[in-house]
């Protein structure tokens, strides 16, 4: 067990000298009986030290048909016996539970008062409980950790959006800003030849921007991974150690990031097909109805597919996989609550967008005043070069919205992967030996693998 990111192998057993029962709490070891009570156990510390004579306190007595119990000292919850001592073993007369007594408090058997106080709060070295999480948790995870460790956090961001956006704009200033391609799309008389080219010019133009903005969203993934991982122990890491920790498996994400829209693309393609061949033989109609059908049902099949393998990249990260064991580990780790994910990705994304949205919208209005065009030009009008001003004014609103949207969605996607391990694997036990939290499991209700 060490703190580093990936903590211990799934399943790792409690900590030595608890044995975990059925339901997945750990136990304390019993404690031998000693009869002739010369080692009876120190009372707890809540008792005080000036206890009454043995002998003031008498058995209790039988109650008559008619009569009805004093009521139970307030706050007592050790039932209608007295506490140990030299008088007689725990446990004599209800005695209390903690000791291997018999006695019952309301609803329950004893053990300190039975159910009345609930169980103890779950620790929390970091910026969630060592516990399942809610989603409500999970959502708030991600902010604590960009508001506690912000300097890292938004550092990260900071450099890999003006990178990214950087490469975007001169890109777009430069190589991809073909108004022949627009003018192309938006004229009728346009032959199929200038279509062709026109729709390839704006694909290349698109999957170029496409790919850099991918570029920059695993590195900001990898990195993030490994300052959250850390936020869970409430200790803190620099960028330098982000990257130190990352780097390793930067090629491998990289691998895992292609090969899932591959895979999700080649699913789309395989149900399409069917309707563009029967299309290509002459029954244009049908065809195309069994492609959109065809279509529909494939990207049913490829969305079930990415939830299933969402959590591929901090298990790759942070167990030190290769890209197929990654994605075998997100599957397992899903299975049985893929709504649950899916749910909880499809707000996390919603969110990330809304944030996204109020910071670049404004923006991308104010460059398109600030442009020649003017804001009824820029709506309006399907060609003319956006031109330097509105691209670096643009550039600085994405800029700051991809700076607070990296962390949401790095940040829920890693706390994700978390809880499903603490749900299936008793991961909580880990995280706390690695937060240095003292006695963690030994009263705490356990997580029963596979809940």
């Amino acid at each position: 067990m060490n703190d580093t990111p990936g903590w211990a192998s799934p399943g790792s057993a409690p900590s030595d000298g608890q044995e975990p029962d059925g339901s997945g709490t750990a136990q304390p070891t019993e404690r031998p009986s000693d009869p002739s009570g010369t080692n009876q156990p120190e009372p707890p510390s809540k008792w005080s030290k000036e206890q009454p004579p043995a002998g003031q306190w008498s058995a209790p007595s039988p109650q008559g048909p008619g009569r009805t119990p004093p009521p139970s000292p307030p706050g007592s919850g050790w039932g209608a016996g007295r506490p140990p001592g030299p008088g007689g073993p725990a446990g004599q007369g209800g005695g209390y539970g903690a000791w291997g007594g018999s006695g019952r408090g309301p609803g329950g058997p004893a053990g300190w008062g039975g159910n009345w106080g609930g169980p103890p709060p779950a620790a929390k070295p970091g910026v969630i409980p060592l516990r399942p999480l809610g989603v409500g948790e999970i959502l708030d995870g991600a902010v604590s950790t960009m508001r506690t460790y912000w300097r890292t956090v938004l550092g990260i961001s900071l450099t890999v959006a003006v990178v990214t956006e950087v490469a975007v704009v001169l890109l777009r200033g430069f190589f991809l800003d073909d108004n022949t391609g627009a003018d192309a799309l938006n004229d009728p008389s346009a032959t199929v030849g200038e279509l062709s080219h026109a729709l390839g010019a704006a694909m290349l133009s698109s999957g170029v921007v496409l790919l850099i903005t991918l570029l920059g969203t695993i590195v900001a993934t990898a990195l993030l991974t490994s300052v959250t991982s850390r936020a869970v122990l409430g200790k803190p890491v620099t960028a330098t150690e982000a990257w130190r920790d990352a780097r390793p498996q930067l090629l491998k994400l990289f691998g895992l990031t292609f090969l899932l829209p591959l895979l999700a693309c080649a699913i789309i393609g395989v149900g399409v097909l069917p309707g563009v061949i029967i299309a290509f033989a002459g029954a244009s109609g049908a065809g195309a109805a069994l492609a959109v059908l065809g279509g529909l049902g494939a990207a049913v099949v490829a969305l079930w597919l990415m939830i299933r393998f969402s959590l591929a990249s901090p298990a790759l990260m942070l167990e030190k996989q290769g890209v197929l064991k990654s994605m075998s580990r997100s599957a397992k780790l899903v299975r049985g609550s893929w709504w649950r994910i899916f749910g909880i990705q499809l707000l996390a994304t919603i969110i990330a967008n809304i944030v996204a949205a109020i910071v670049v919208v404004p923006f991308s209005i104010l460059a398109a005043a600030l442009s020649g065009n003017g804001i009824s030009g820029f709506l309006n009008s399907g060609n003319g070069s956006l031109g330097w001003t509105f691209l670096v004014i643009s550039g600085i609103g994405s800029v700051i919205g991809s700076m607070l949207t990296f962390p949401i969605t790095a940040g829920v996607t890693v706390l994700l992967y978390i809880d499903q391990r603490i749900r299936r694997e008793a991961l909580d036990l880990d995280l706390a030996r690695a937060a240095g939290v003292q006695d963690y499991g030994s009263h705490a209700p356990g997580t029963t693998a596979g809940s």
